[in-house]
């Protein structure tokens, strides 16, 4: 009946895996998912870096990332559907984080929590990381912060497997835009689409990323999260190179990781990310190339000199969403039964996706999120002054 369906706005990374959860977990309830760009040419999730990583400094980040990793080391086998393999690829080189004096301290202080709240991690010295990344210049660097289960996956493989499984499982697709959130007596009761179709629901979710606080508008609600634009560029590298990279955080933030070749004859590329932390909020997805050469290479060749000789292939611009607390949003709004967000990832949606479906499936399917404890993300946190803390964020 329509009043056992769960309506999901937003067919990205994470509402496909809400989805998928949903429909592989005994959900009995309809499973509609809501998508009003189906070519996903402006997903976050398919314009994302997708680093993998469970360094983090709360307990609470590192549990949803550490399901994620387990999750993402069966991806391919796993998200298998009719006329769909999907080849994420996850490339388990692990994330490096470079500390120098300025960040020393403070990664010192990282580490010893990492490793207290479960997470596998390294500490290298500067000989051992010379070892793993031989080509790095490391005269300012103190030591290495190295997590060997981390890597990186194809994101635009990951969007398609969650949702072409998710499909296989039930879930129906609807392209349209959501025009209104229908609510009677503080509790949602579906949603509206352009064009006047109309869906009744007995929960909504909000995953619709860097789009969240418009979708929450139309129910009266005000989200904190903003849109934030983020740059990547993609390199050719000089030559095939004779080691394959982990992800390299350098201490000025800029970081990258490699894009495999996928054929034979492919070149041997980079992806490189820098977080501008002073980025205006809005909606832009424009990219500004000029900010290779001013803000990207310098950095990127002075930590590794041989890329000198890199040449710019591309550069791309997506969108984080961005909380005060750079902390996701999940579970149910304290204003509004039966409306529920998973938004809010500050750039770890791809990241965390696995473990956010399987937590807000669970919530949505017998109130209460059973596998894991999303309680510190819970969406009231901001209106008590409770923002949630976790310094290990690029």
């Amino acid at each position: 009946m329509a009043a056992e369906r769960i309506v999901i706005v937003g067919g990205g990374v994470v509402g496909s895996s809400i989805a998928w959860h949903l429909r592989t977990g005994g959900c009995r309830a309809e499973v509609t998912v809501v998508e009003r760009d189906p070519t996903y040419r402006r997903a976050s999730s398919r314009l994302a870096m997708g680093g993998i990583r469970q360094q983090f400094s709360s307990a609470a980040n590192i549990r949803l990332a550490q399901h994620s990793v387990r999750f993402y080391e069966r991806f391919d086998a796993a998200m298998q559907a009719p006329g769909h393999r999907p080849r994420a690829w996850f490339r388990q080189r692990g994330y490096l984080f470079l500390a120098d004096d300025a960040t020393a301290e403070r990664f010192e202080r990282r580490y010893a929590r990492q490793r207290a709240l479960g997470a596998r991690v390294e500490r290298l010295d500067v000989a051992a990381i010379r070892a793993l990344v031989p080509d790095l210049a490391l005269d300012d660097i103190r030591f290495g912060l190295f997590g060997p289960d981390d890597g990186y996956a194809n994101p635009r493989e990951v969007l398609a497997g969650f949702r072409h499984a998710a499909a296989a499982a039930g879930a129906t697709y609807v392209s349209g835009e959501v025009t209104r959130v229908r609510t009677m007596g503080g509790r949602v009761r579906g949603v509206t689409l352009a064009g006047g179709a109309s869906m009744d629901a007995r929960a909504v979710v909000n995953a619709a990323g860097p789009f969240a606080a418009r979708l929450a508008a139309l129910a009266d609600l005000d989200l904190p999260v903003t849109p934030v634009r983020q740059h990547l560029f993609r390199c050719a590298l000089p030559r095939r190179w004779p080691h394959r990279f982990p992800v390299v955080i350098d201490p000025g933030g800029v970081h990258w990781r490699h894009d495999d070749p996928l054929d034979p004859g492919d070149p041997d590329r980079i992806i490189v990310a820098r977080t501008r932390h002073d980025e205006p909020p809005g909606e832009n997805f424009e990219c500004d190339r000029a900010r290779w050469a001013s803000d990207f290479r310098p950095p990127l060749v002075a930590r590794l000199p041989a890329f000198a000789a890199a040449e710019l292939v591309e550069g791309w611009a997506g969108l984080y969403e961005m909380t005060p607390d750079h902390n996701p949003l999940l579970g149910e709004h304290p204003e509004l039964a039966g409306f529920y967000l998973a938004n809010g990832f500050s750039g770890h949606g791809l990241m965390l996706a696995p473990a956010t479906g399987a937590a807000l499936a669970d919530l949505l399917a017998t109130g209460a999120s059973s596998r894991l404890d999303i309680s510190a993300f819970d969406p009231g946190r901001f209106a008590r002054g409770e923002a949630f803390h976790d310094d290990a964020l690029i």
